[in-house]
């Protein structure tokens, strides 16, 4: 049977991991055609690799998503190659220095907000441009549950982008909604990706401790939020507009 996005053309900025990439696959696996944007080469020419030799088809496109003129050739170039464009999962992201908030480098400031927000703006700017041609189009920005609440320990910069993602995505969403584009947002908890193992380190004691924090009893997956966004673009969702579906095993129902 044709699989829920058959035919379509989806794009996934930060695709060379953890969620990006398992979203790309699961993209894929639905009959989605994917285009692959990436910073570094290595990670988004295996996301490739891995698409292809699985049966799908799939185009890598080296991007800086805080640059404009990267992400306007990056969505041309998406269109160039398979006609159009339905499915943009801005999922690129950086974490940021975790320190306070007055000891917080304006260096980094700018950065987290050059990839985490500025990035989200440029490739939805450049995304609803090409759906309005088409006239419908879907898009899912990642965000976070820290997007919802505070956290101490993080990066006070990538928690306020995660915090602006959100209201750019209802805004957006409130605007193109009578354009038929569908706008989004997804807010995974804690989950398990090199990220992970970058900020926390990758030792079972770690894991074993942020689990018993989470109502589950666990930590999230790549697969949780991939399986949330790839819904949010299917018309199994076509009534859900300016959405943030939250993905945390019930962290912010406590």
């Amino acid at each position: 049977m044709p699989g829920r996005l058959h035919g379509k053309v989806a794009l996934v900025t930060g695709g060379s991991a953890g969620i990006g990439r398992t979203t790309a696959l699961a993209f894929a696996r639905e009959g989605a055609r994917v285009v692959l944007a990436n910073r570094g080469i290595v990670g988004g020419e295996e996301t490739v690799r891995m698409i292809v030799e699985a049966g799908g088809e799939a185009t890598f496109v080296q991007t800086d998503v805080s640059q404009v003129a990267q992400v306007e050739a990056l969505i041309e170039r998406a269109v160039a190659t398979y006609g159009r464009l339905d499915c943009a999962f801005n999922n690129a992201g950086y974490e940021g220095m975790r320190v306070a908030t007055a000891d917080l480098p304006e260096e980094d400031w700018q950065r987290a907000l050059g990839t985490n927000l500025t990035g989200v703006w440029l490739c939805m700017k450049y995304a609803i441009r090409q759906m309005l041609t088409q006239g419908d189009g879907v898009i899912v920005n990642m965000s976070s549950v820290v997007g919802l609440s505070g956290r101490a320990g993080l990066s006070p910069a990538l928690v306020a982008c995660h915090h602006g993602i959100i209201g750019l995505t209802r805004q957006a969403a409130l605007e193109y909604i009578k354009q038929g584009i569908r706008i989004n947002a997804v807010c995974p908890t804690v989950t398990r990706t090199p990220r992970l193992e970058r900020v926390h380190g990758a030792s079972p004691e770690v894991e074993a401790r942020m689990a018993a924090q989470n109502p589950s009893g666990r930590i999230g997956q790549p697969q949780d939020a991939a399986e949330a966004v790839l819904w949010l673009c299917s018309e199994a969702a076509s009534f859900v507009v300016g959405h943030t579906l939250v993905v945390d095993g019930g962290v912010l129902a406590q």
